[in-house]
C-alpha cells in the first residue's frame, strides 16, 4: 500500500480574531489526486497556506513525508518537494516563460536535466513553447496558468498544491487546464485541489473532501461524492 505523503489532524488557523480553521483532518496517500471543494471563505486556501508554511496555525499537526513540518519556511519545503500553485498565478511578469520555466528549477544543479524538464513542459504546454521568449506579464490568464504550474512542475514535486486553478478562465481553457492536471497525477506525481468546479474536480479526483465554514463536513470517494445528493444540492448545482 502507498505511504500517507500528508497528514493533517485538527488544524486550527486563527488570523485578524477570526477562527478560519478550527479543526481539520485531512489525508493524502502517494500517487493520489485529491481535491478539496467548498464554497468561498470556507477556509480551503487558509489550508493550503498553513500546509506551504505561508500561514502559522494555533493548533494541530501537519505531518510530510512522516514528520512534522511546524514552523519549517516555505522555501525549505520546497526543497523537500512540496509546492503550491498559488490562487492568482503570481508568475514574473517582467521575465519571459523560459526564464520564469528556469526559476521554477533554482532549488537545482543539474543543468542538463532542467533543460530536459523545460523541453517536457514545452511538451506539456505547447503554447508556452510558441511563446517560449514572450513577457509573462502580456500573456492571458490562461496562459500564466500553465506557466504558473509549468514552473512548479521544474522544481520536480512530490506533493503539487493547485490553489483555485481553473479561477477566471475561458472554458475551453478550464478544460485544457483539468487535461493536465490528470496527466501530472497520471505521472505519479501527488495532488491536493482546491477548486471552486466542483464538478471538474471531483471528476478529475481519486477522492474528495468537502469544507465549510473551517471544518471538513465529508469526505470519500470523488464518484460516489458526484453522486451524493447533499453535494450535487450544495456544489453542483442541483
Amino acid at each position: 500500500m502507498s505511504q500517507t505523503i500528508l497528514k493533517i489532524s485538527g488544524l486550527k488557523v486563527a488570523y485578524g480574531g477570526i477562527q478560519a480553521v478550527k479543526g481539520v483532518d485531512l489525508e493524502i496517500r502517494e500517487g493520489e489526486l485529491v481535491t478539496l471543494i467548498g464554497a468561498n471563505g470556507a477556509g480551503k486556501t487558509t489550508t493550503m497556506k498553513a500546509i506551504t508554511g505561508l500561514q502559522g496555525w494555533a493548533a494541530g499537526e501537519v505531518e510530510y513525508l512522516g514528520k512534522s513540518i511546524k514552523g519549517m519556511p516555505s522555501y525549505e519545503l520546497l526543497k523537500r518537494g512540496l509546492v503550491m500553485v498559488p490562487e492568482g498565478r503570481g508568475v514574473f511578469a517582467r521575465m519571459t516563460i523560459t526564464e520564469n520555466l528556469k526559476m521554477g528549477a533554482y532549488v537545482r544543479n543539474d543543468e542538463a536535466g532542467i533543460q530536459r524538464d523545460i523541453d517536457r513542459m514545452f511538451t506539456i504546454f505547447p503554447r508556452l513553447k510558441e511563446r517560449a521568449n514572450q513577457l509573462a506579464g502580456t500573456m492571458s490568464g490562461g496562459e500564466q496558468q500553465m506557466l504558473a504550474m509549468g514552473r512548479a512542475l521544474m522544481s520536480q514535486p512530490k506533493l503539487l498544491l493547485l490553489d483555485e486553478p481553473s479561477m477566471g478562465l475561458s472554458p475551453i481553457m478550464v478544460d485544457k487546464i483539468f487535461e493536465v492536471v490528470r496527466d501530472i497525477s497520471a505521472q505519479g506525481v501527488t495532488v491536493l485541489l482546491v477548486e471552486q468546479n466542483a464538478r471538474l474536480a471531483l471528476h478529475a479526483a481519486d477522492r474528495g473532501y468537502v469544507m465549510d465554514s473551517g471544518l471538513i463536513t465529508m469526505s470519500g470517494n470523488a464518484k460516489d461524492m458526484l453522486n451524493d445528493p447533499k453535494v450535487r444540492a450544495a456544489y453542483l448545482g442541483e
